[in-house]
């Protein structure tokens, strides 16, 4: 990755690089993402399936389809997604990271093309792809305006962006900071800065001025009486979820 110019900030992938291992431990480090996978990957697959006509009954609904996910970690997201029939790339700038996703999708008996690199790195190839997952790292870059730049450019005319990411307001600060990190001590301390949380009006703007079309945003809703996440079309005061289009 020398040379490539990058929106990396090597200290946010200190944190994770710290974490790698926990990566499949629903109880470990990792547990809020274990506990929010599900309503992540009802949108994701719906979304892919309203934009693409696949009959998620199916089998291997997502064949034919090619899917990065950007910022995979331990590939959660990337298993289902070849589960699904997708051609995967999961690409992470966390090195440890990568090793942990390998070994696991090996053990589950998938296949999935995990790398070491940036999204700047994969553009400047020229890699071209259907679908790009970006899920909770817009937070974690120097320059997010750069960087979904570069998400674009890794789509091929007319596909498909994934984005979520955690709006900057005093719940957010109570919930994602205090309450996940202090509190419940879901997360170490210092996983987050409140100052890189995106508001929805905010990632609206930035996406479109990395020219795409955004199209879609839902918020992600903890029940801490069912201890479950739901999908809302009105309710994006923390987590939240958007969908773009690279125009045609």
């Amino acid at each position: 990755m020398q040379g490539q110019q990058t929106t990396v900030d090597p200290s946010e992938i200190a944190k994770f690089e710290a974490m790698a291992a926990e990566w499949w431990d629903p109880k470990g480090k990792f547990k809020p993402l274990h506990m929010l996978n599900p309503c992540r990957l009802d949108y994701i697959t719906s979304q892919i399936a309203g934009e693409f006509d696949r009959d998620l009954s199916g089998d291997s609904p997502f064949a034919g389809l090619r899917i990065l996910d950007i910022g995979c970690g331990g590939g959660l997201l990337c298993e289902p997604m070849a589960r699904l029939g997708a051609t995967v790339v999961g690409a992470d700038a966390a090195e440890r990271n990568i090793p942990v996703a390998q070994v696991h999708a090996e053990q589950s008996g998938l296949t999935v093309d995990y790398r070491h690199t940036t999204a700047e790195a994969m553009a400047e190839a020229g890699e071209q792809f259907d679908v790009v997952l970006n899920m909770e790292v817009v937070e974690h870059v120097a320059d997010p305006l750069a960087y979904l730049t570069a998400c674009r450019q890794l789509l091929k005319p007319g596909g498909l962006h994934i984005c979520s990411t955690i709006n900057r307001n005093p719940k957010s600060f109570a919930m994602a900071i205090v309450g996940a990190e202090y509190v419940m001590r879901w997360l170490p301390k210092g996983t987050h800065e409140w100052s890189k949380f995106i508001t929805p009006d905010e990632l609206f703007e930035l996406l479109t001025q990395a020219g795409m079309n955004p199209v879609d945003r839902k918020g992600f809703v903890f029940n801490p009486v069912t201890w479950a996440w739901r999908l809302s079309s009105r309710d994006l005061s923390v987590n939240y979820v958007t969908t773009s289009l690279k125009p045609a």
